[in-house]
């Protein structure tokens, strides 16, 4: 975003169609606003003059000819006083620079699947991070993603657990009615795995894995968009050569112990309770596939930031700040006794200690030692957000023309997160967008349409 398309909304003098380098006759014949009270240097300037011109921009029907034309008759500071009488200006631009009072609402209900993707969210309330930013938030056991995201969709929900995919999948109404929703802050980083089950233990390589059954979480989920993208890397079609099916978390190792499946990919701690059970093993963690992977996120429909503002800032500061506290390796076995409990993940403080402190069992008769199997970190990368979208498109859950960029950068609120994180003292990126190495082959955001087609298997 220029400067010069964040001009001065009340001057007559500025054009905020055009960009700073704009050579028209209009922009040319301009003179300088020497009256712009906004320091635009700085990020909180400019996101201050993004609401203002957003506001007087809807105000005037887009039409910035007739703002214009306006302002030039009446004047900017007469039009900006206006505007204050009838419009809440200065709060709305405090919202966004989470200059926030207190919350609108404390009492909350946040959803949550129970898995250990889902740690910063649960630990949130038995070690007080929600207590902490004003707010008595109960998180709720939700069976699977289906009924988080329609809790959500129905209000029952004030803010969920989502996996990463399902905040787009939701905005373009992929799989359900179109609802903008957004996603200020992941939740975890890699802590997933391809589990087989004991009797393929001779069938280690995916080529044998034609006619097998797997399990994944949900449609829309990180765990069937790798599954698909390891198991085509191995010459399989995800479509054609094996079968894969929607399994609640929860039910994955009874399934695997039927015989319903032959392997799954899942969250933990099922992972890790299929080889604690002695029914399964583990092929392979799936930071081997794309090392620091996002997984699940904090995600709300964009009404509850809009319309609760201040706590939807409180909110945000209590998942970053747990986010945070679970990335310390000290800090697990405290929260894997926090979060084992029947009302959280109902599994034994050995498994998730496992998958939280990266010492486990593999099912192989050995001991690995991986402490970042799991770990933690709230930025939502932009460039995750377009590969999520190429494999989307990759794999027909979206068709047509995709806005990649577009889509991300309205879900993935990069810029909140960063906000809060460097209030409360941590470091953030400067950049939203990197490029991913992904089974030894690298990710260009920049190209998604030239990535999705450079696949020989798929339907994109």
């Amino acid at each position: 975003m220029s400067v010069k398309s964040l001009g001065n909304p009340f001057s007559s003098k500025t054009d905020l169609r055009h960009a700073a380098d704009c050579s028209c006759h209009t922009c040319s014949a301009s003179t300088p606003d020497t009256e712009d009270s906004i320091d635009l240097s700085t990020s909180e300037g400019m996101m201050e003059r993004a609401v203002e011109s957003a506001i007087v921009r809807s105000v005037f029907g887009q039409s910035d000819i007739g703002r214009r034309s306006f302002m030039g008759m009446m004047g900017g500071s007469t039009m900006a006083a206006a505007l204050a009488s009838v419009f809440p200006l200065n709060e709305a631009k405090a919202a966004i620079l989470d200059e926030l009072g207190p919350p609108e609402k404390t009492d909350l209900n946040i959803g949550f699947v129970p898995i250990t993707c889902a740690t910063p969210i649960i630990m949130a309330q038995p070690l007080g991070f929600y207590e902490r930013y004003g707010l008595n938030a109960q998180v709720i056991k939700t069976a699977g993603w289906a009924v988080a995201r329609d809790k959500s969709l129905n209000g029952e929900y004030d803010a969920s657990h989502m996996l990463t995919p399902m905040p787009l999948a939701m905005t373009l109404g992929a799989g359900s009615v179109a609802e903008p929703y957004i996603m200020p802050a992941v939740e975890n980083i890699n802590g997933q795995a391809i589990v087989l089950s004991n009797e393929h233990l001779d069938k280690r390589d995916p080529s044998q894995w034609k006619g097998f059954t797997f399990g994944v979480p949900f449609e829309y989920s990180m765990h069937n968009f790798l599954l698909r993208y390891y198991v085509a890397e191995f010459g399989l079609d995800p479509d054609v050569d094996i079968q894969i099916r929607v399994v609640p978390p929860p039910e994955m190792v009874a399934n695997l112990r039927a015989g319903n499946l032959d392997g799954y990919l899942s969250p933990d701690p099922f992972n890790q309770r299929a080889v604690y059970e002695g029914i399964g093993f583990i092929h392979v963690l799936t930071k081997e596939i794309w090392e620091g992977h996002p997984c699940c996120a904090f995600a709300a429909p964009l009404s509850f930031a809009t319309e609760l503002p201040n706590t939807y800032g409180a909110l945000l500061k209590s998942i970053i700040d747990a986010t945070q506290y679970a990335s310390a390796p000290e800090n697990r076995k405290e929260i894997s006794a926090a979060i084992a409990p029947t009302n959280y993940l109902n599994q034994p403080v050995t498994v998730i200690e496992q998958v939280l402190t990266g010492t486990y069992a593999d099912g192989l008769g050995e001991v690995q030692r991986v402490p970042d199997r799991i770990d933690f970190d709230p930025f939502p990368w932009h460039s995750m957000g377009v590969w999520i979208l190429t494999q989307m498109k990759r794999w027909g859950y979206i068709e047509g023309n995709v806005d990649y960029r577009g889509v991300a950068e309205q879900v993935y609120l990069a810029a909140d997160c960063k906000k809060v994180m460097e209030d409360l003292g941590y470091d953030a990126p400067d950049v939203t967008y990197k490029s991913h190495m992904i089974m030894g082959k690298t990710f260009d955001p920049a190209t998604p349409e030239e990535y999705v087609s450079s696949f020989p298997i798929g339907k994109g």
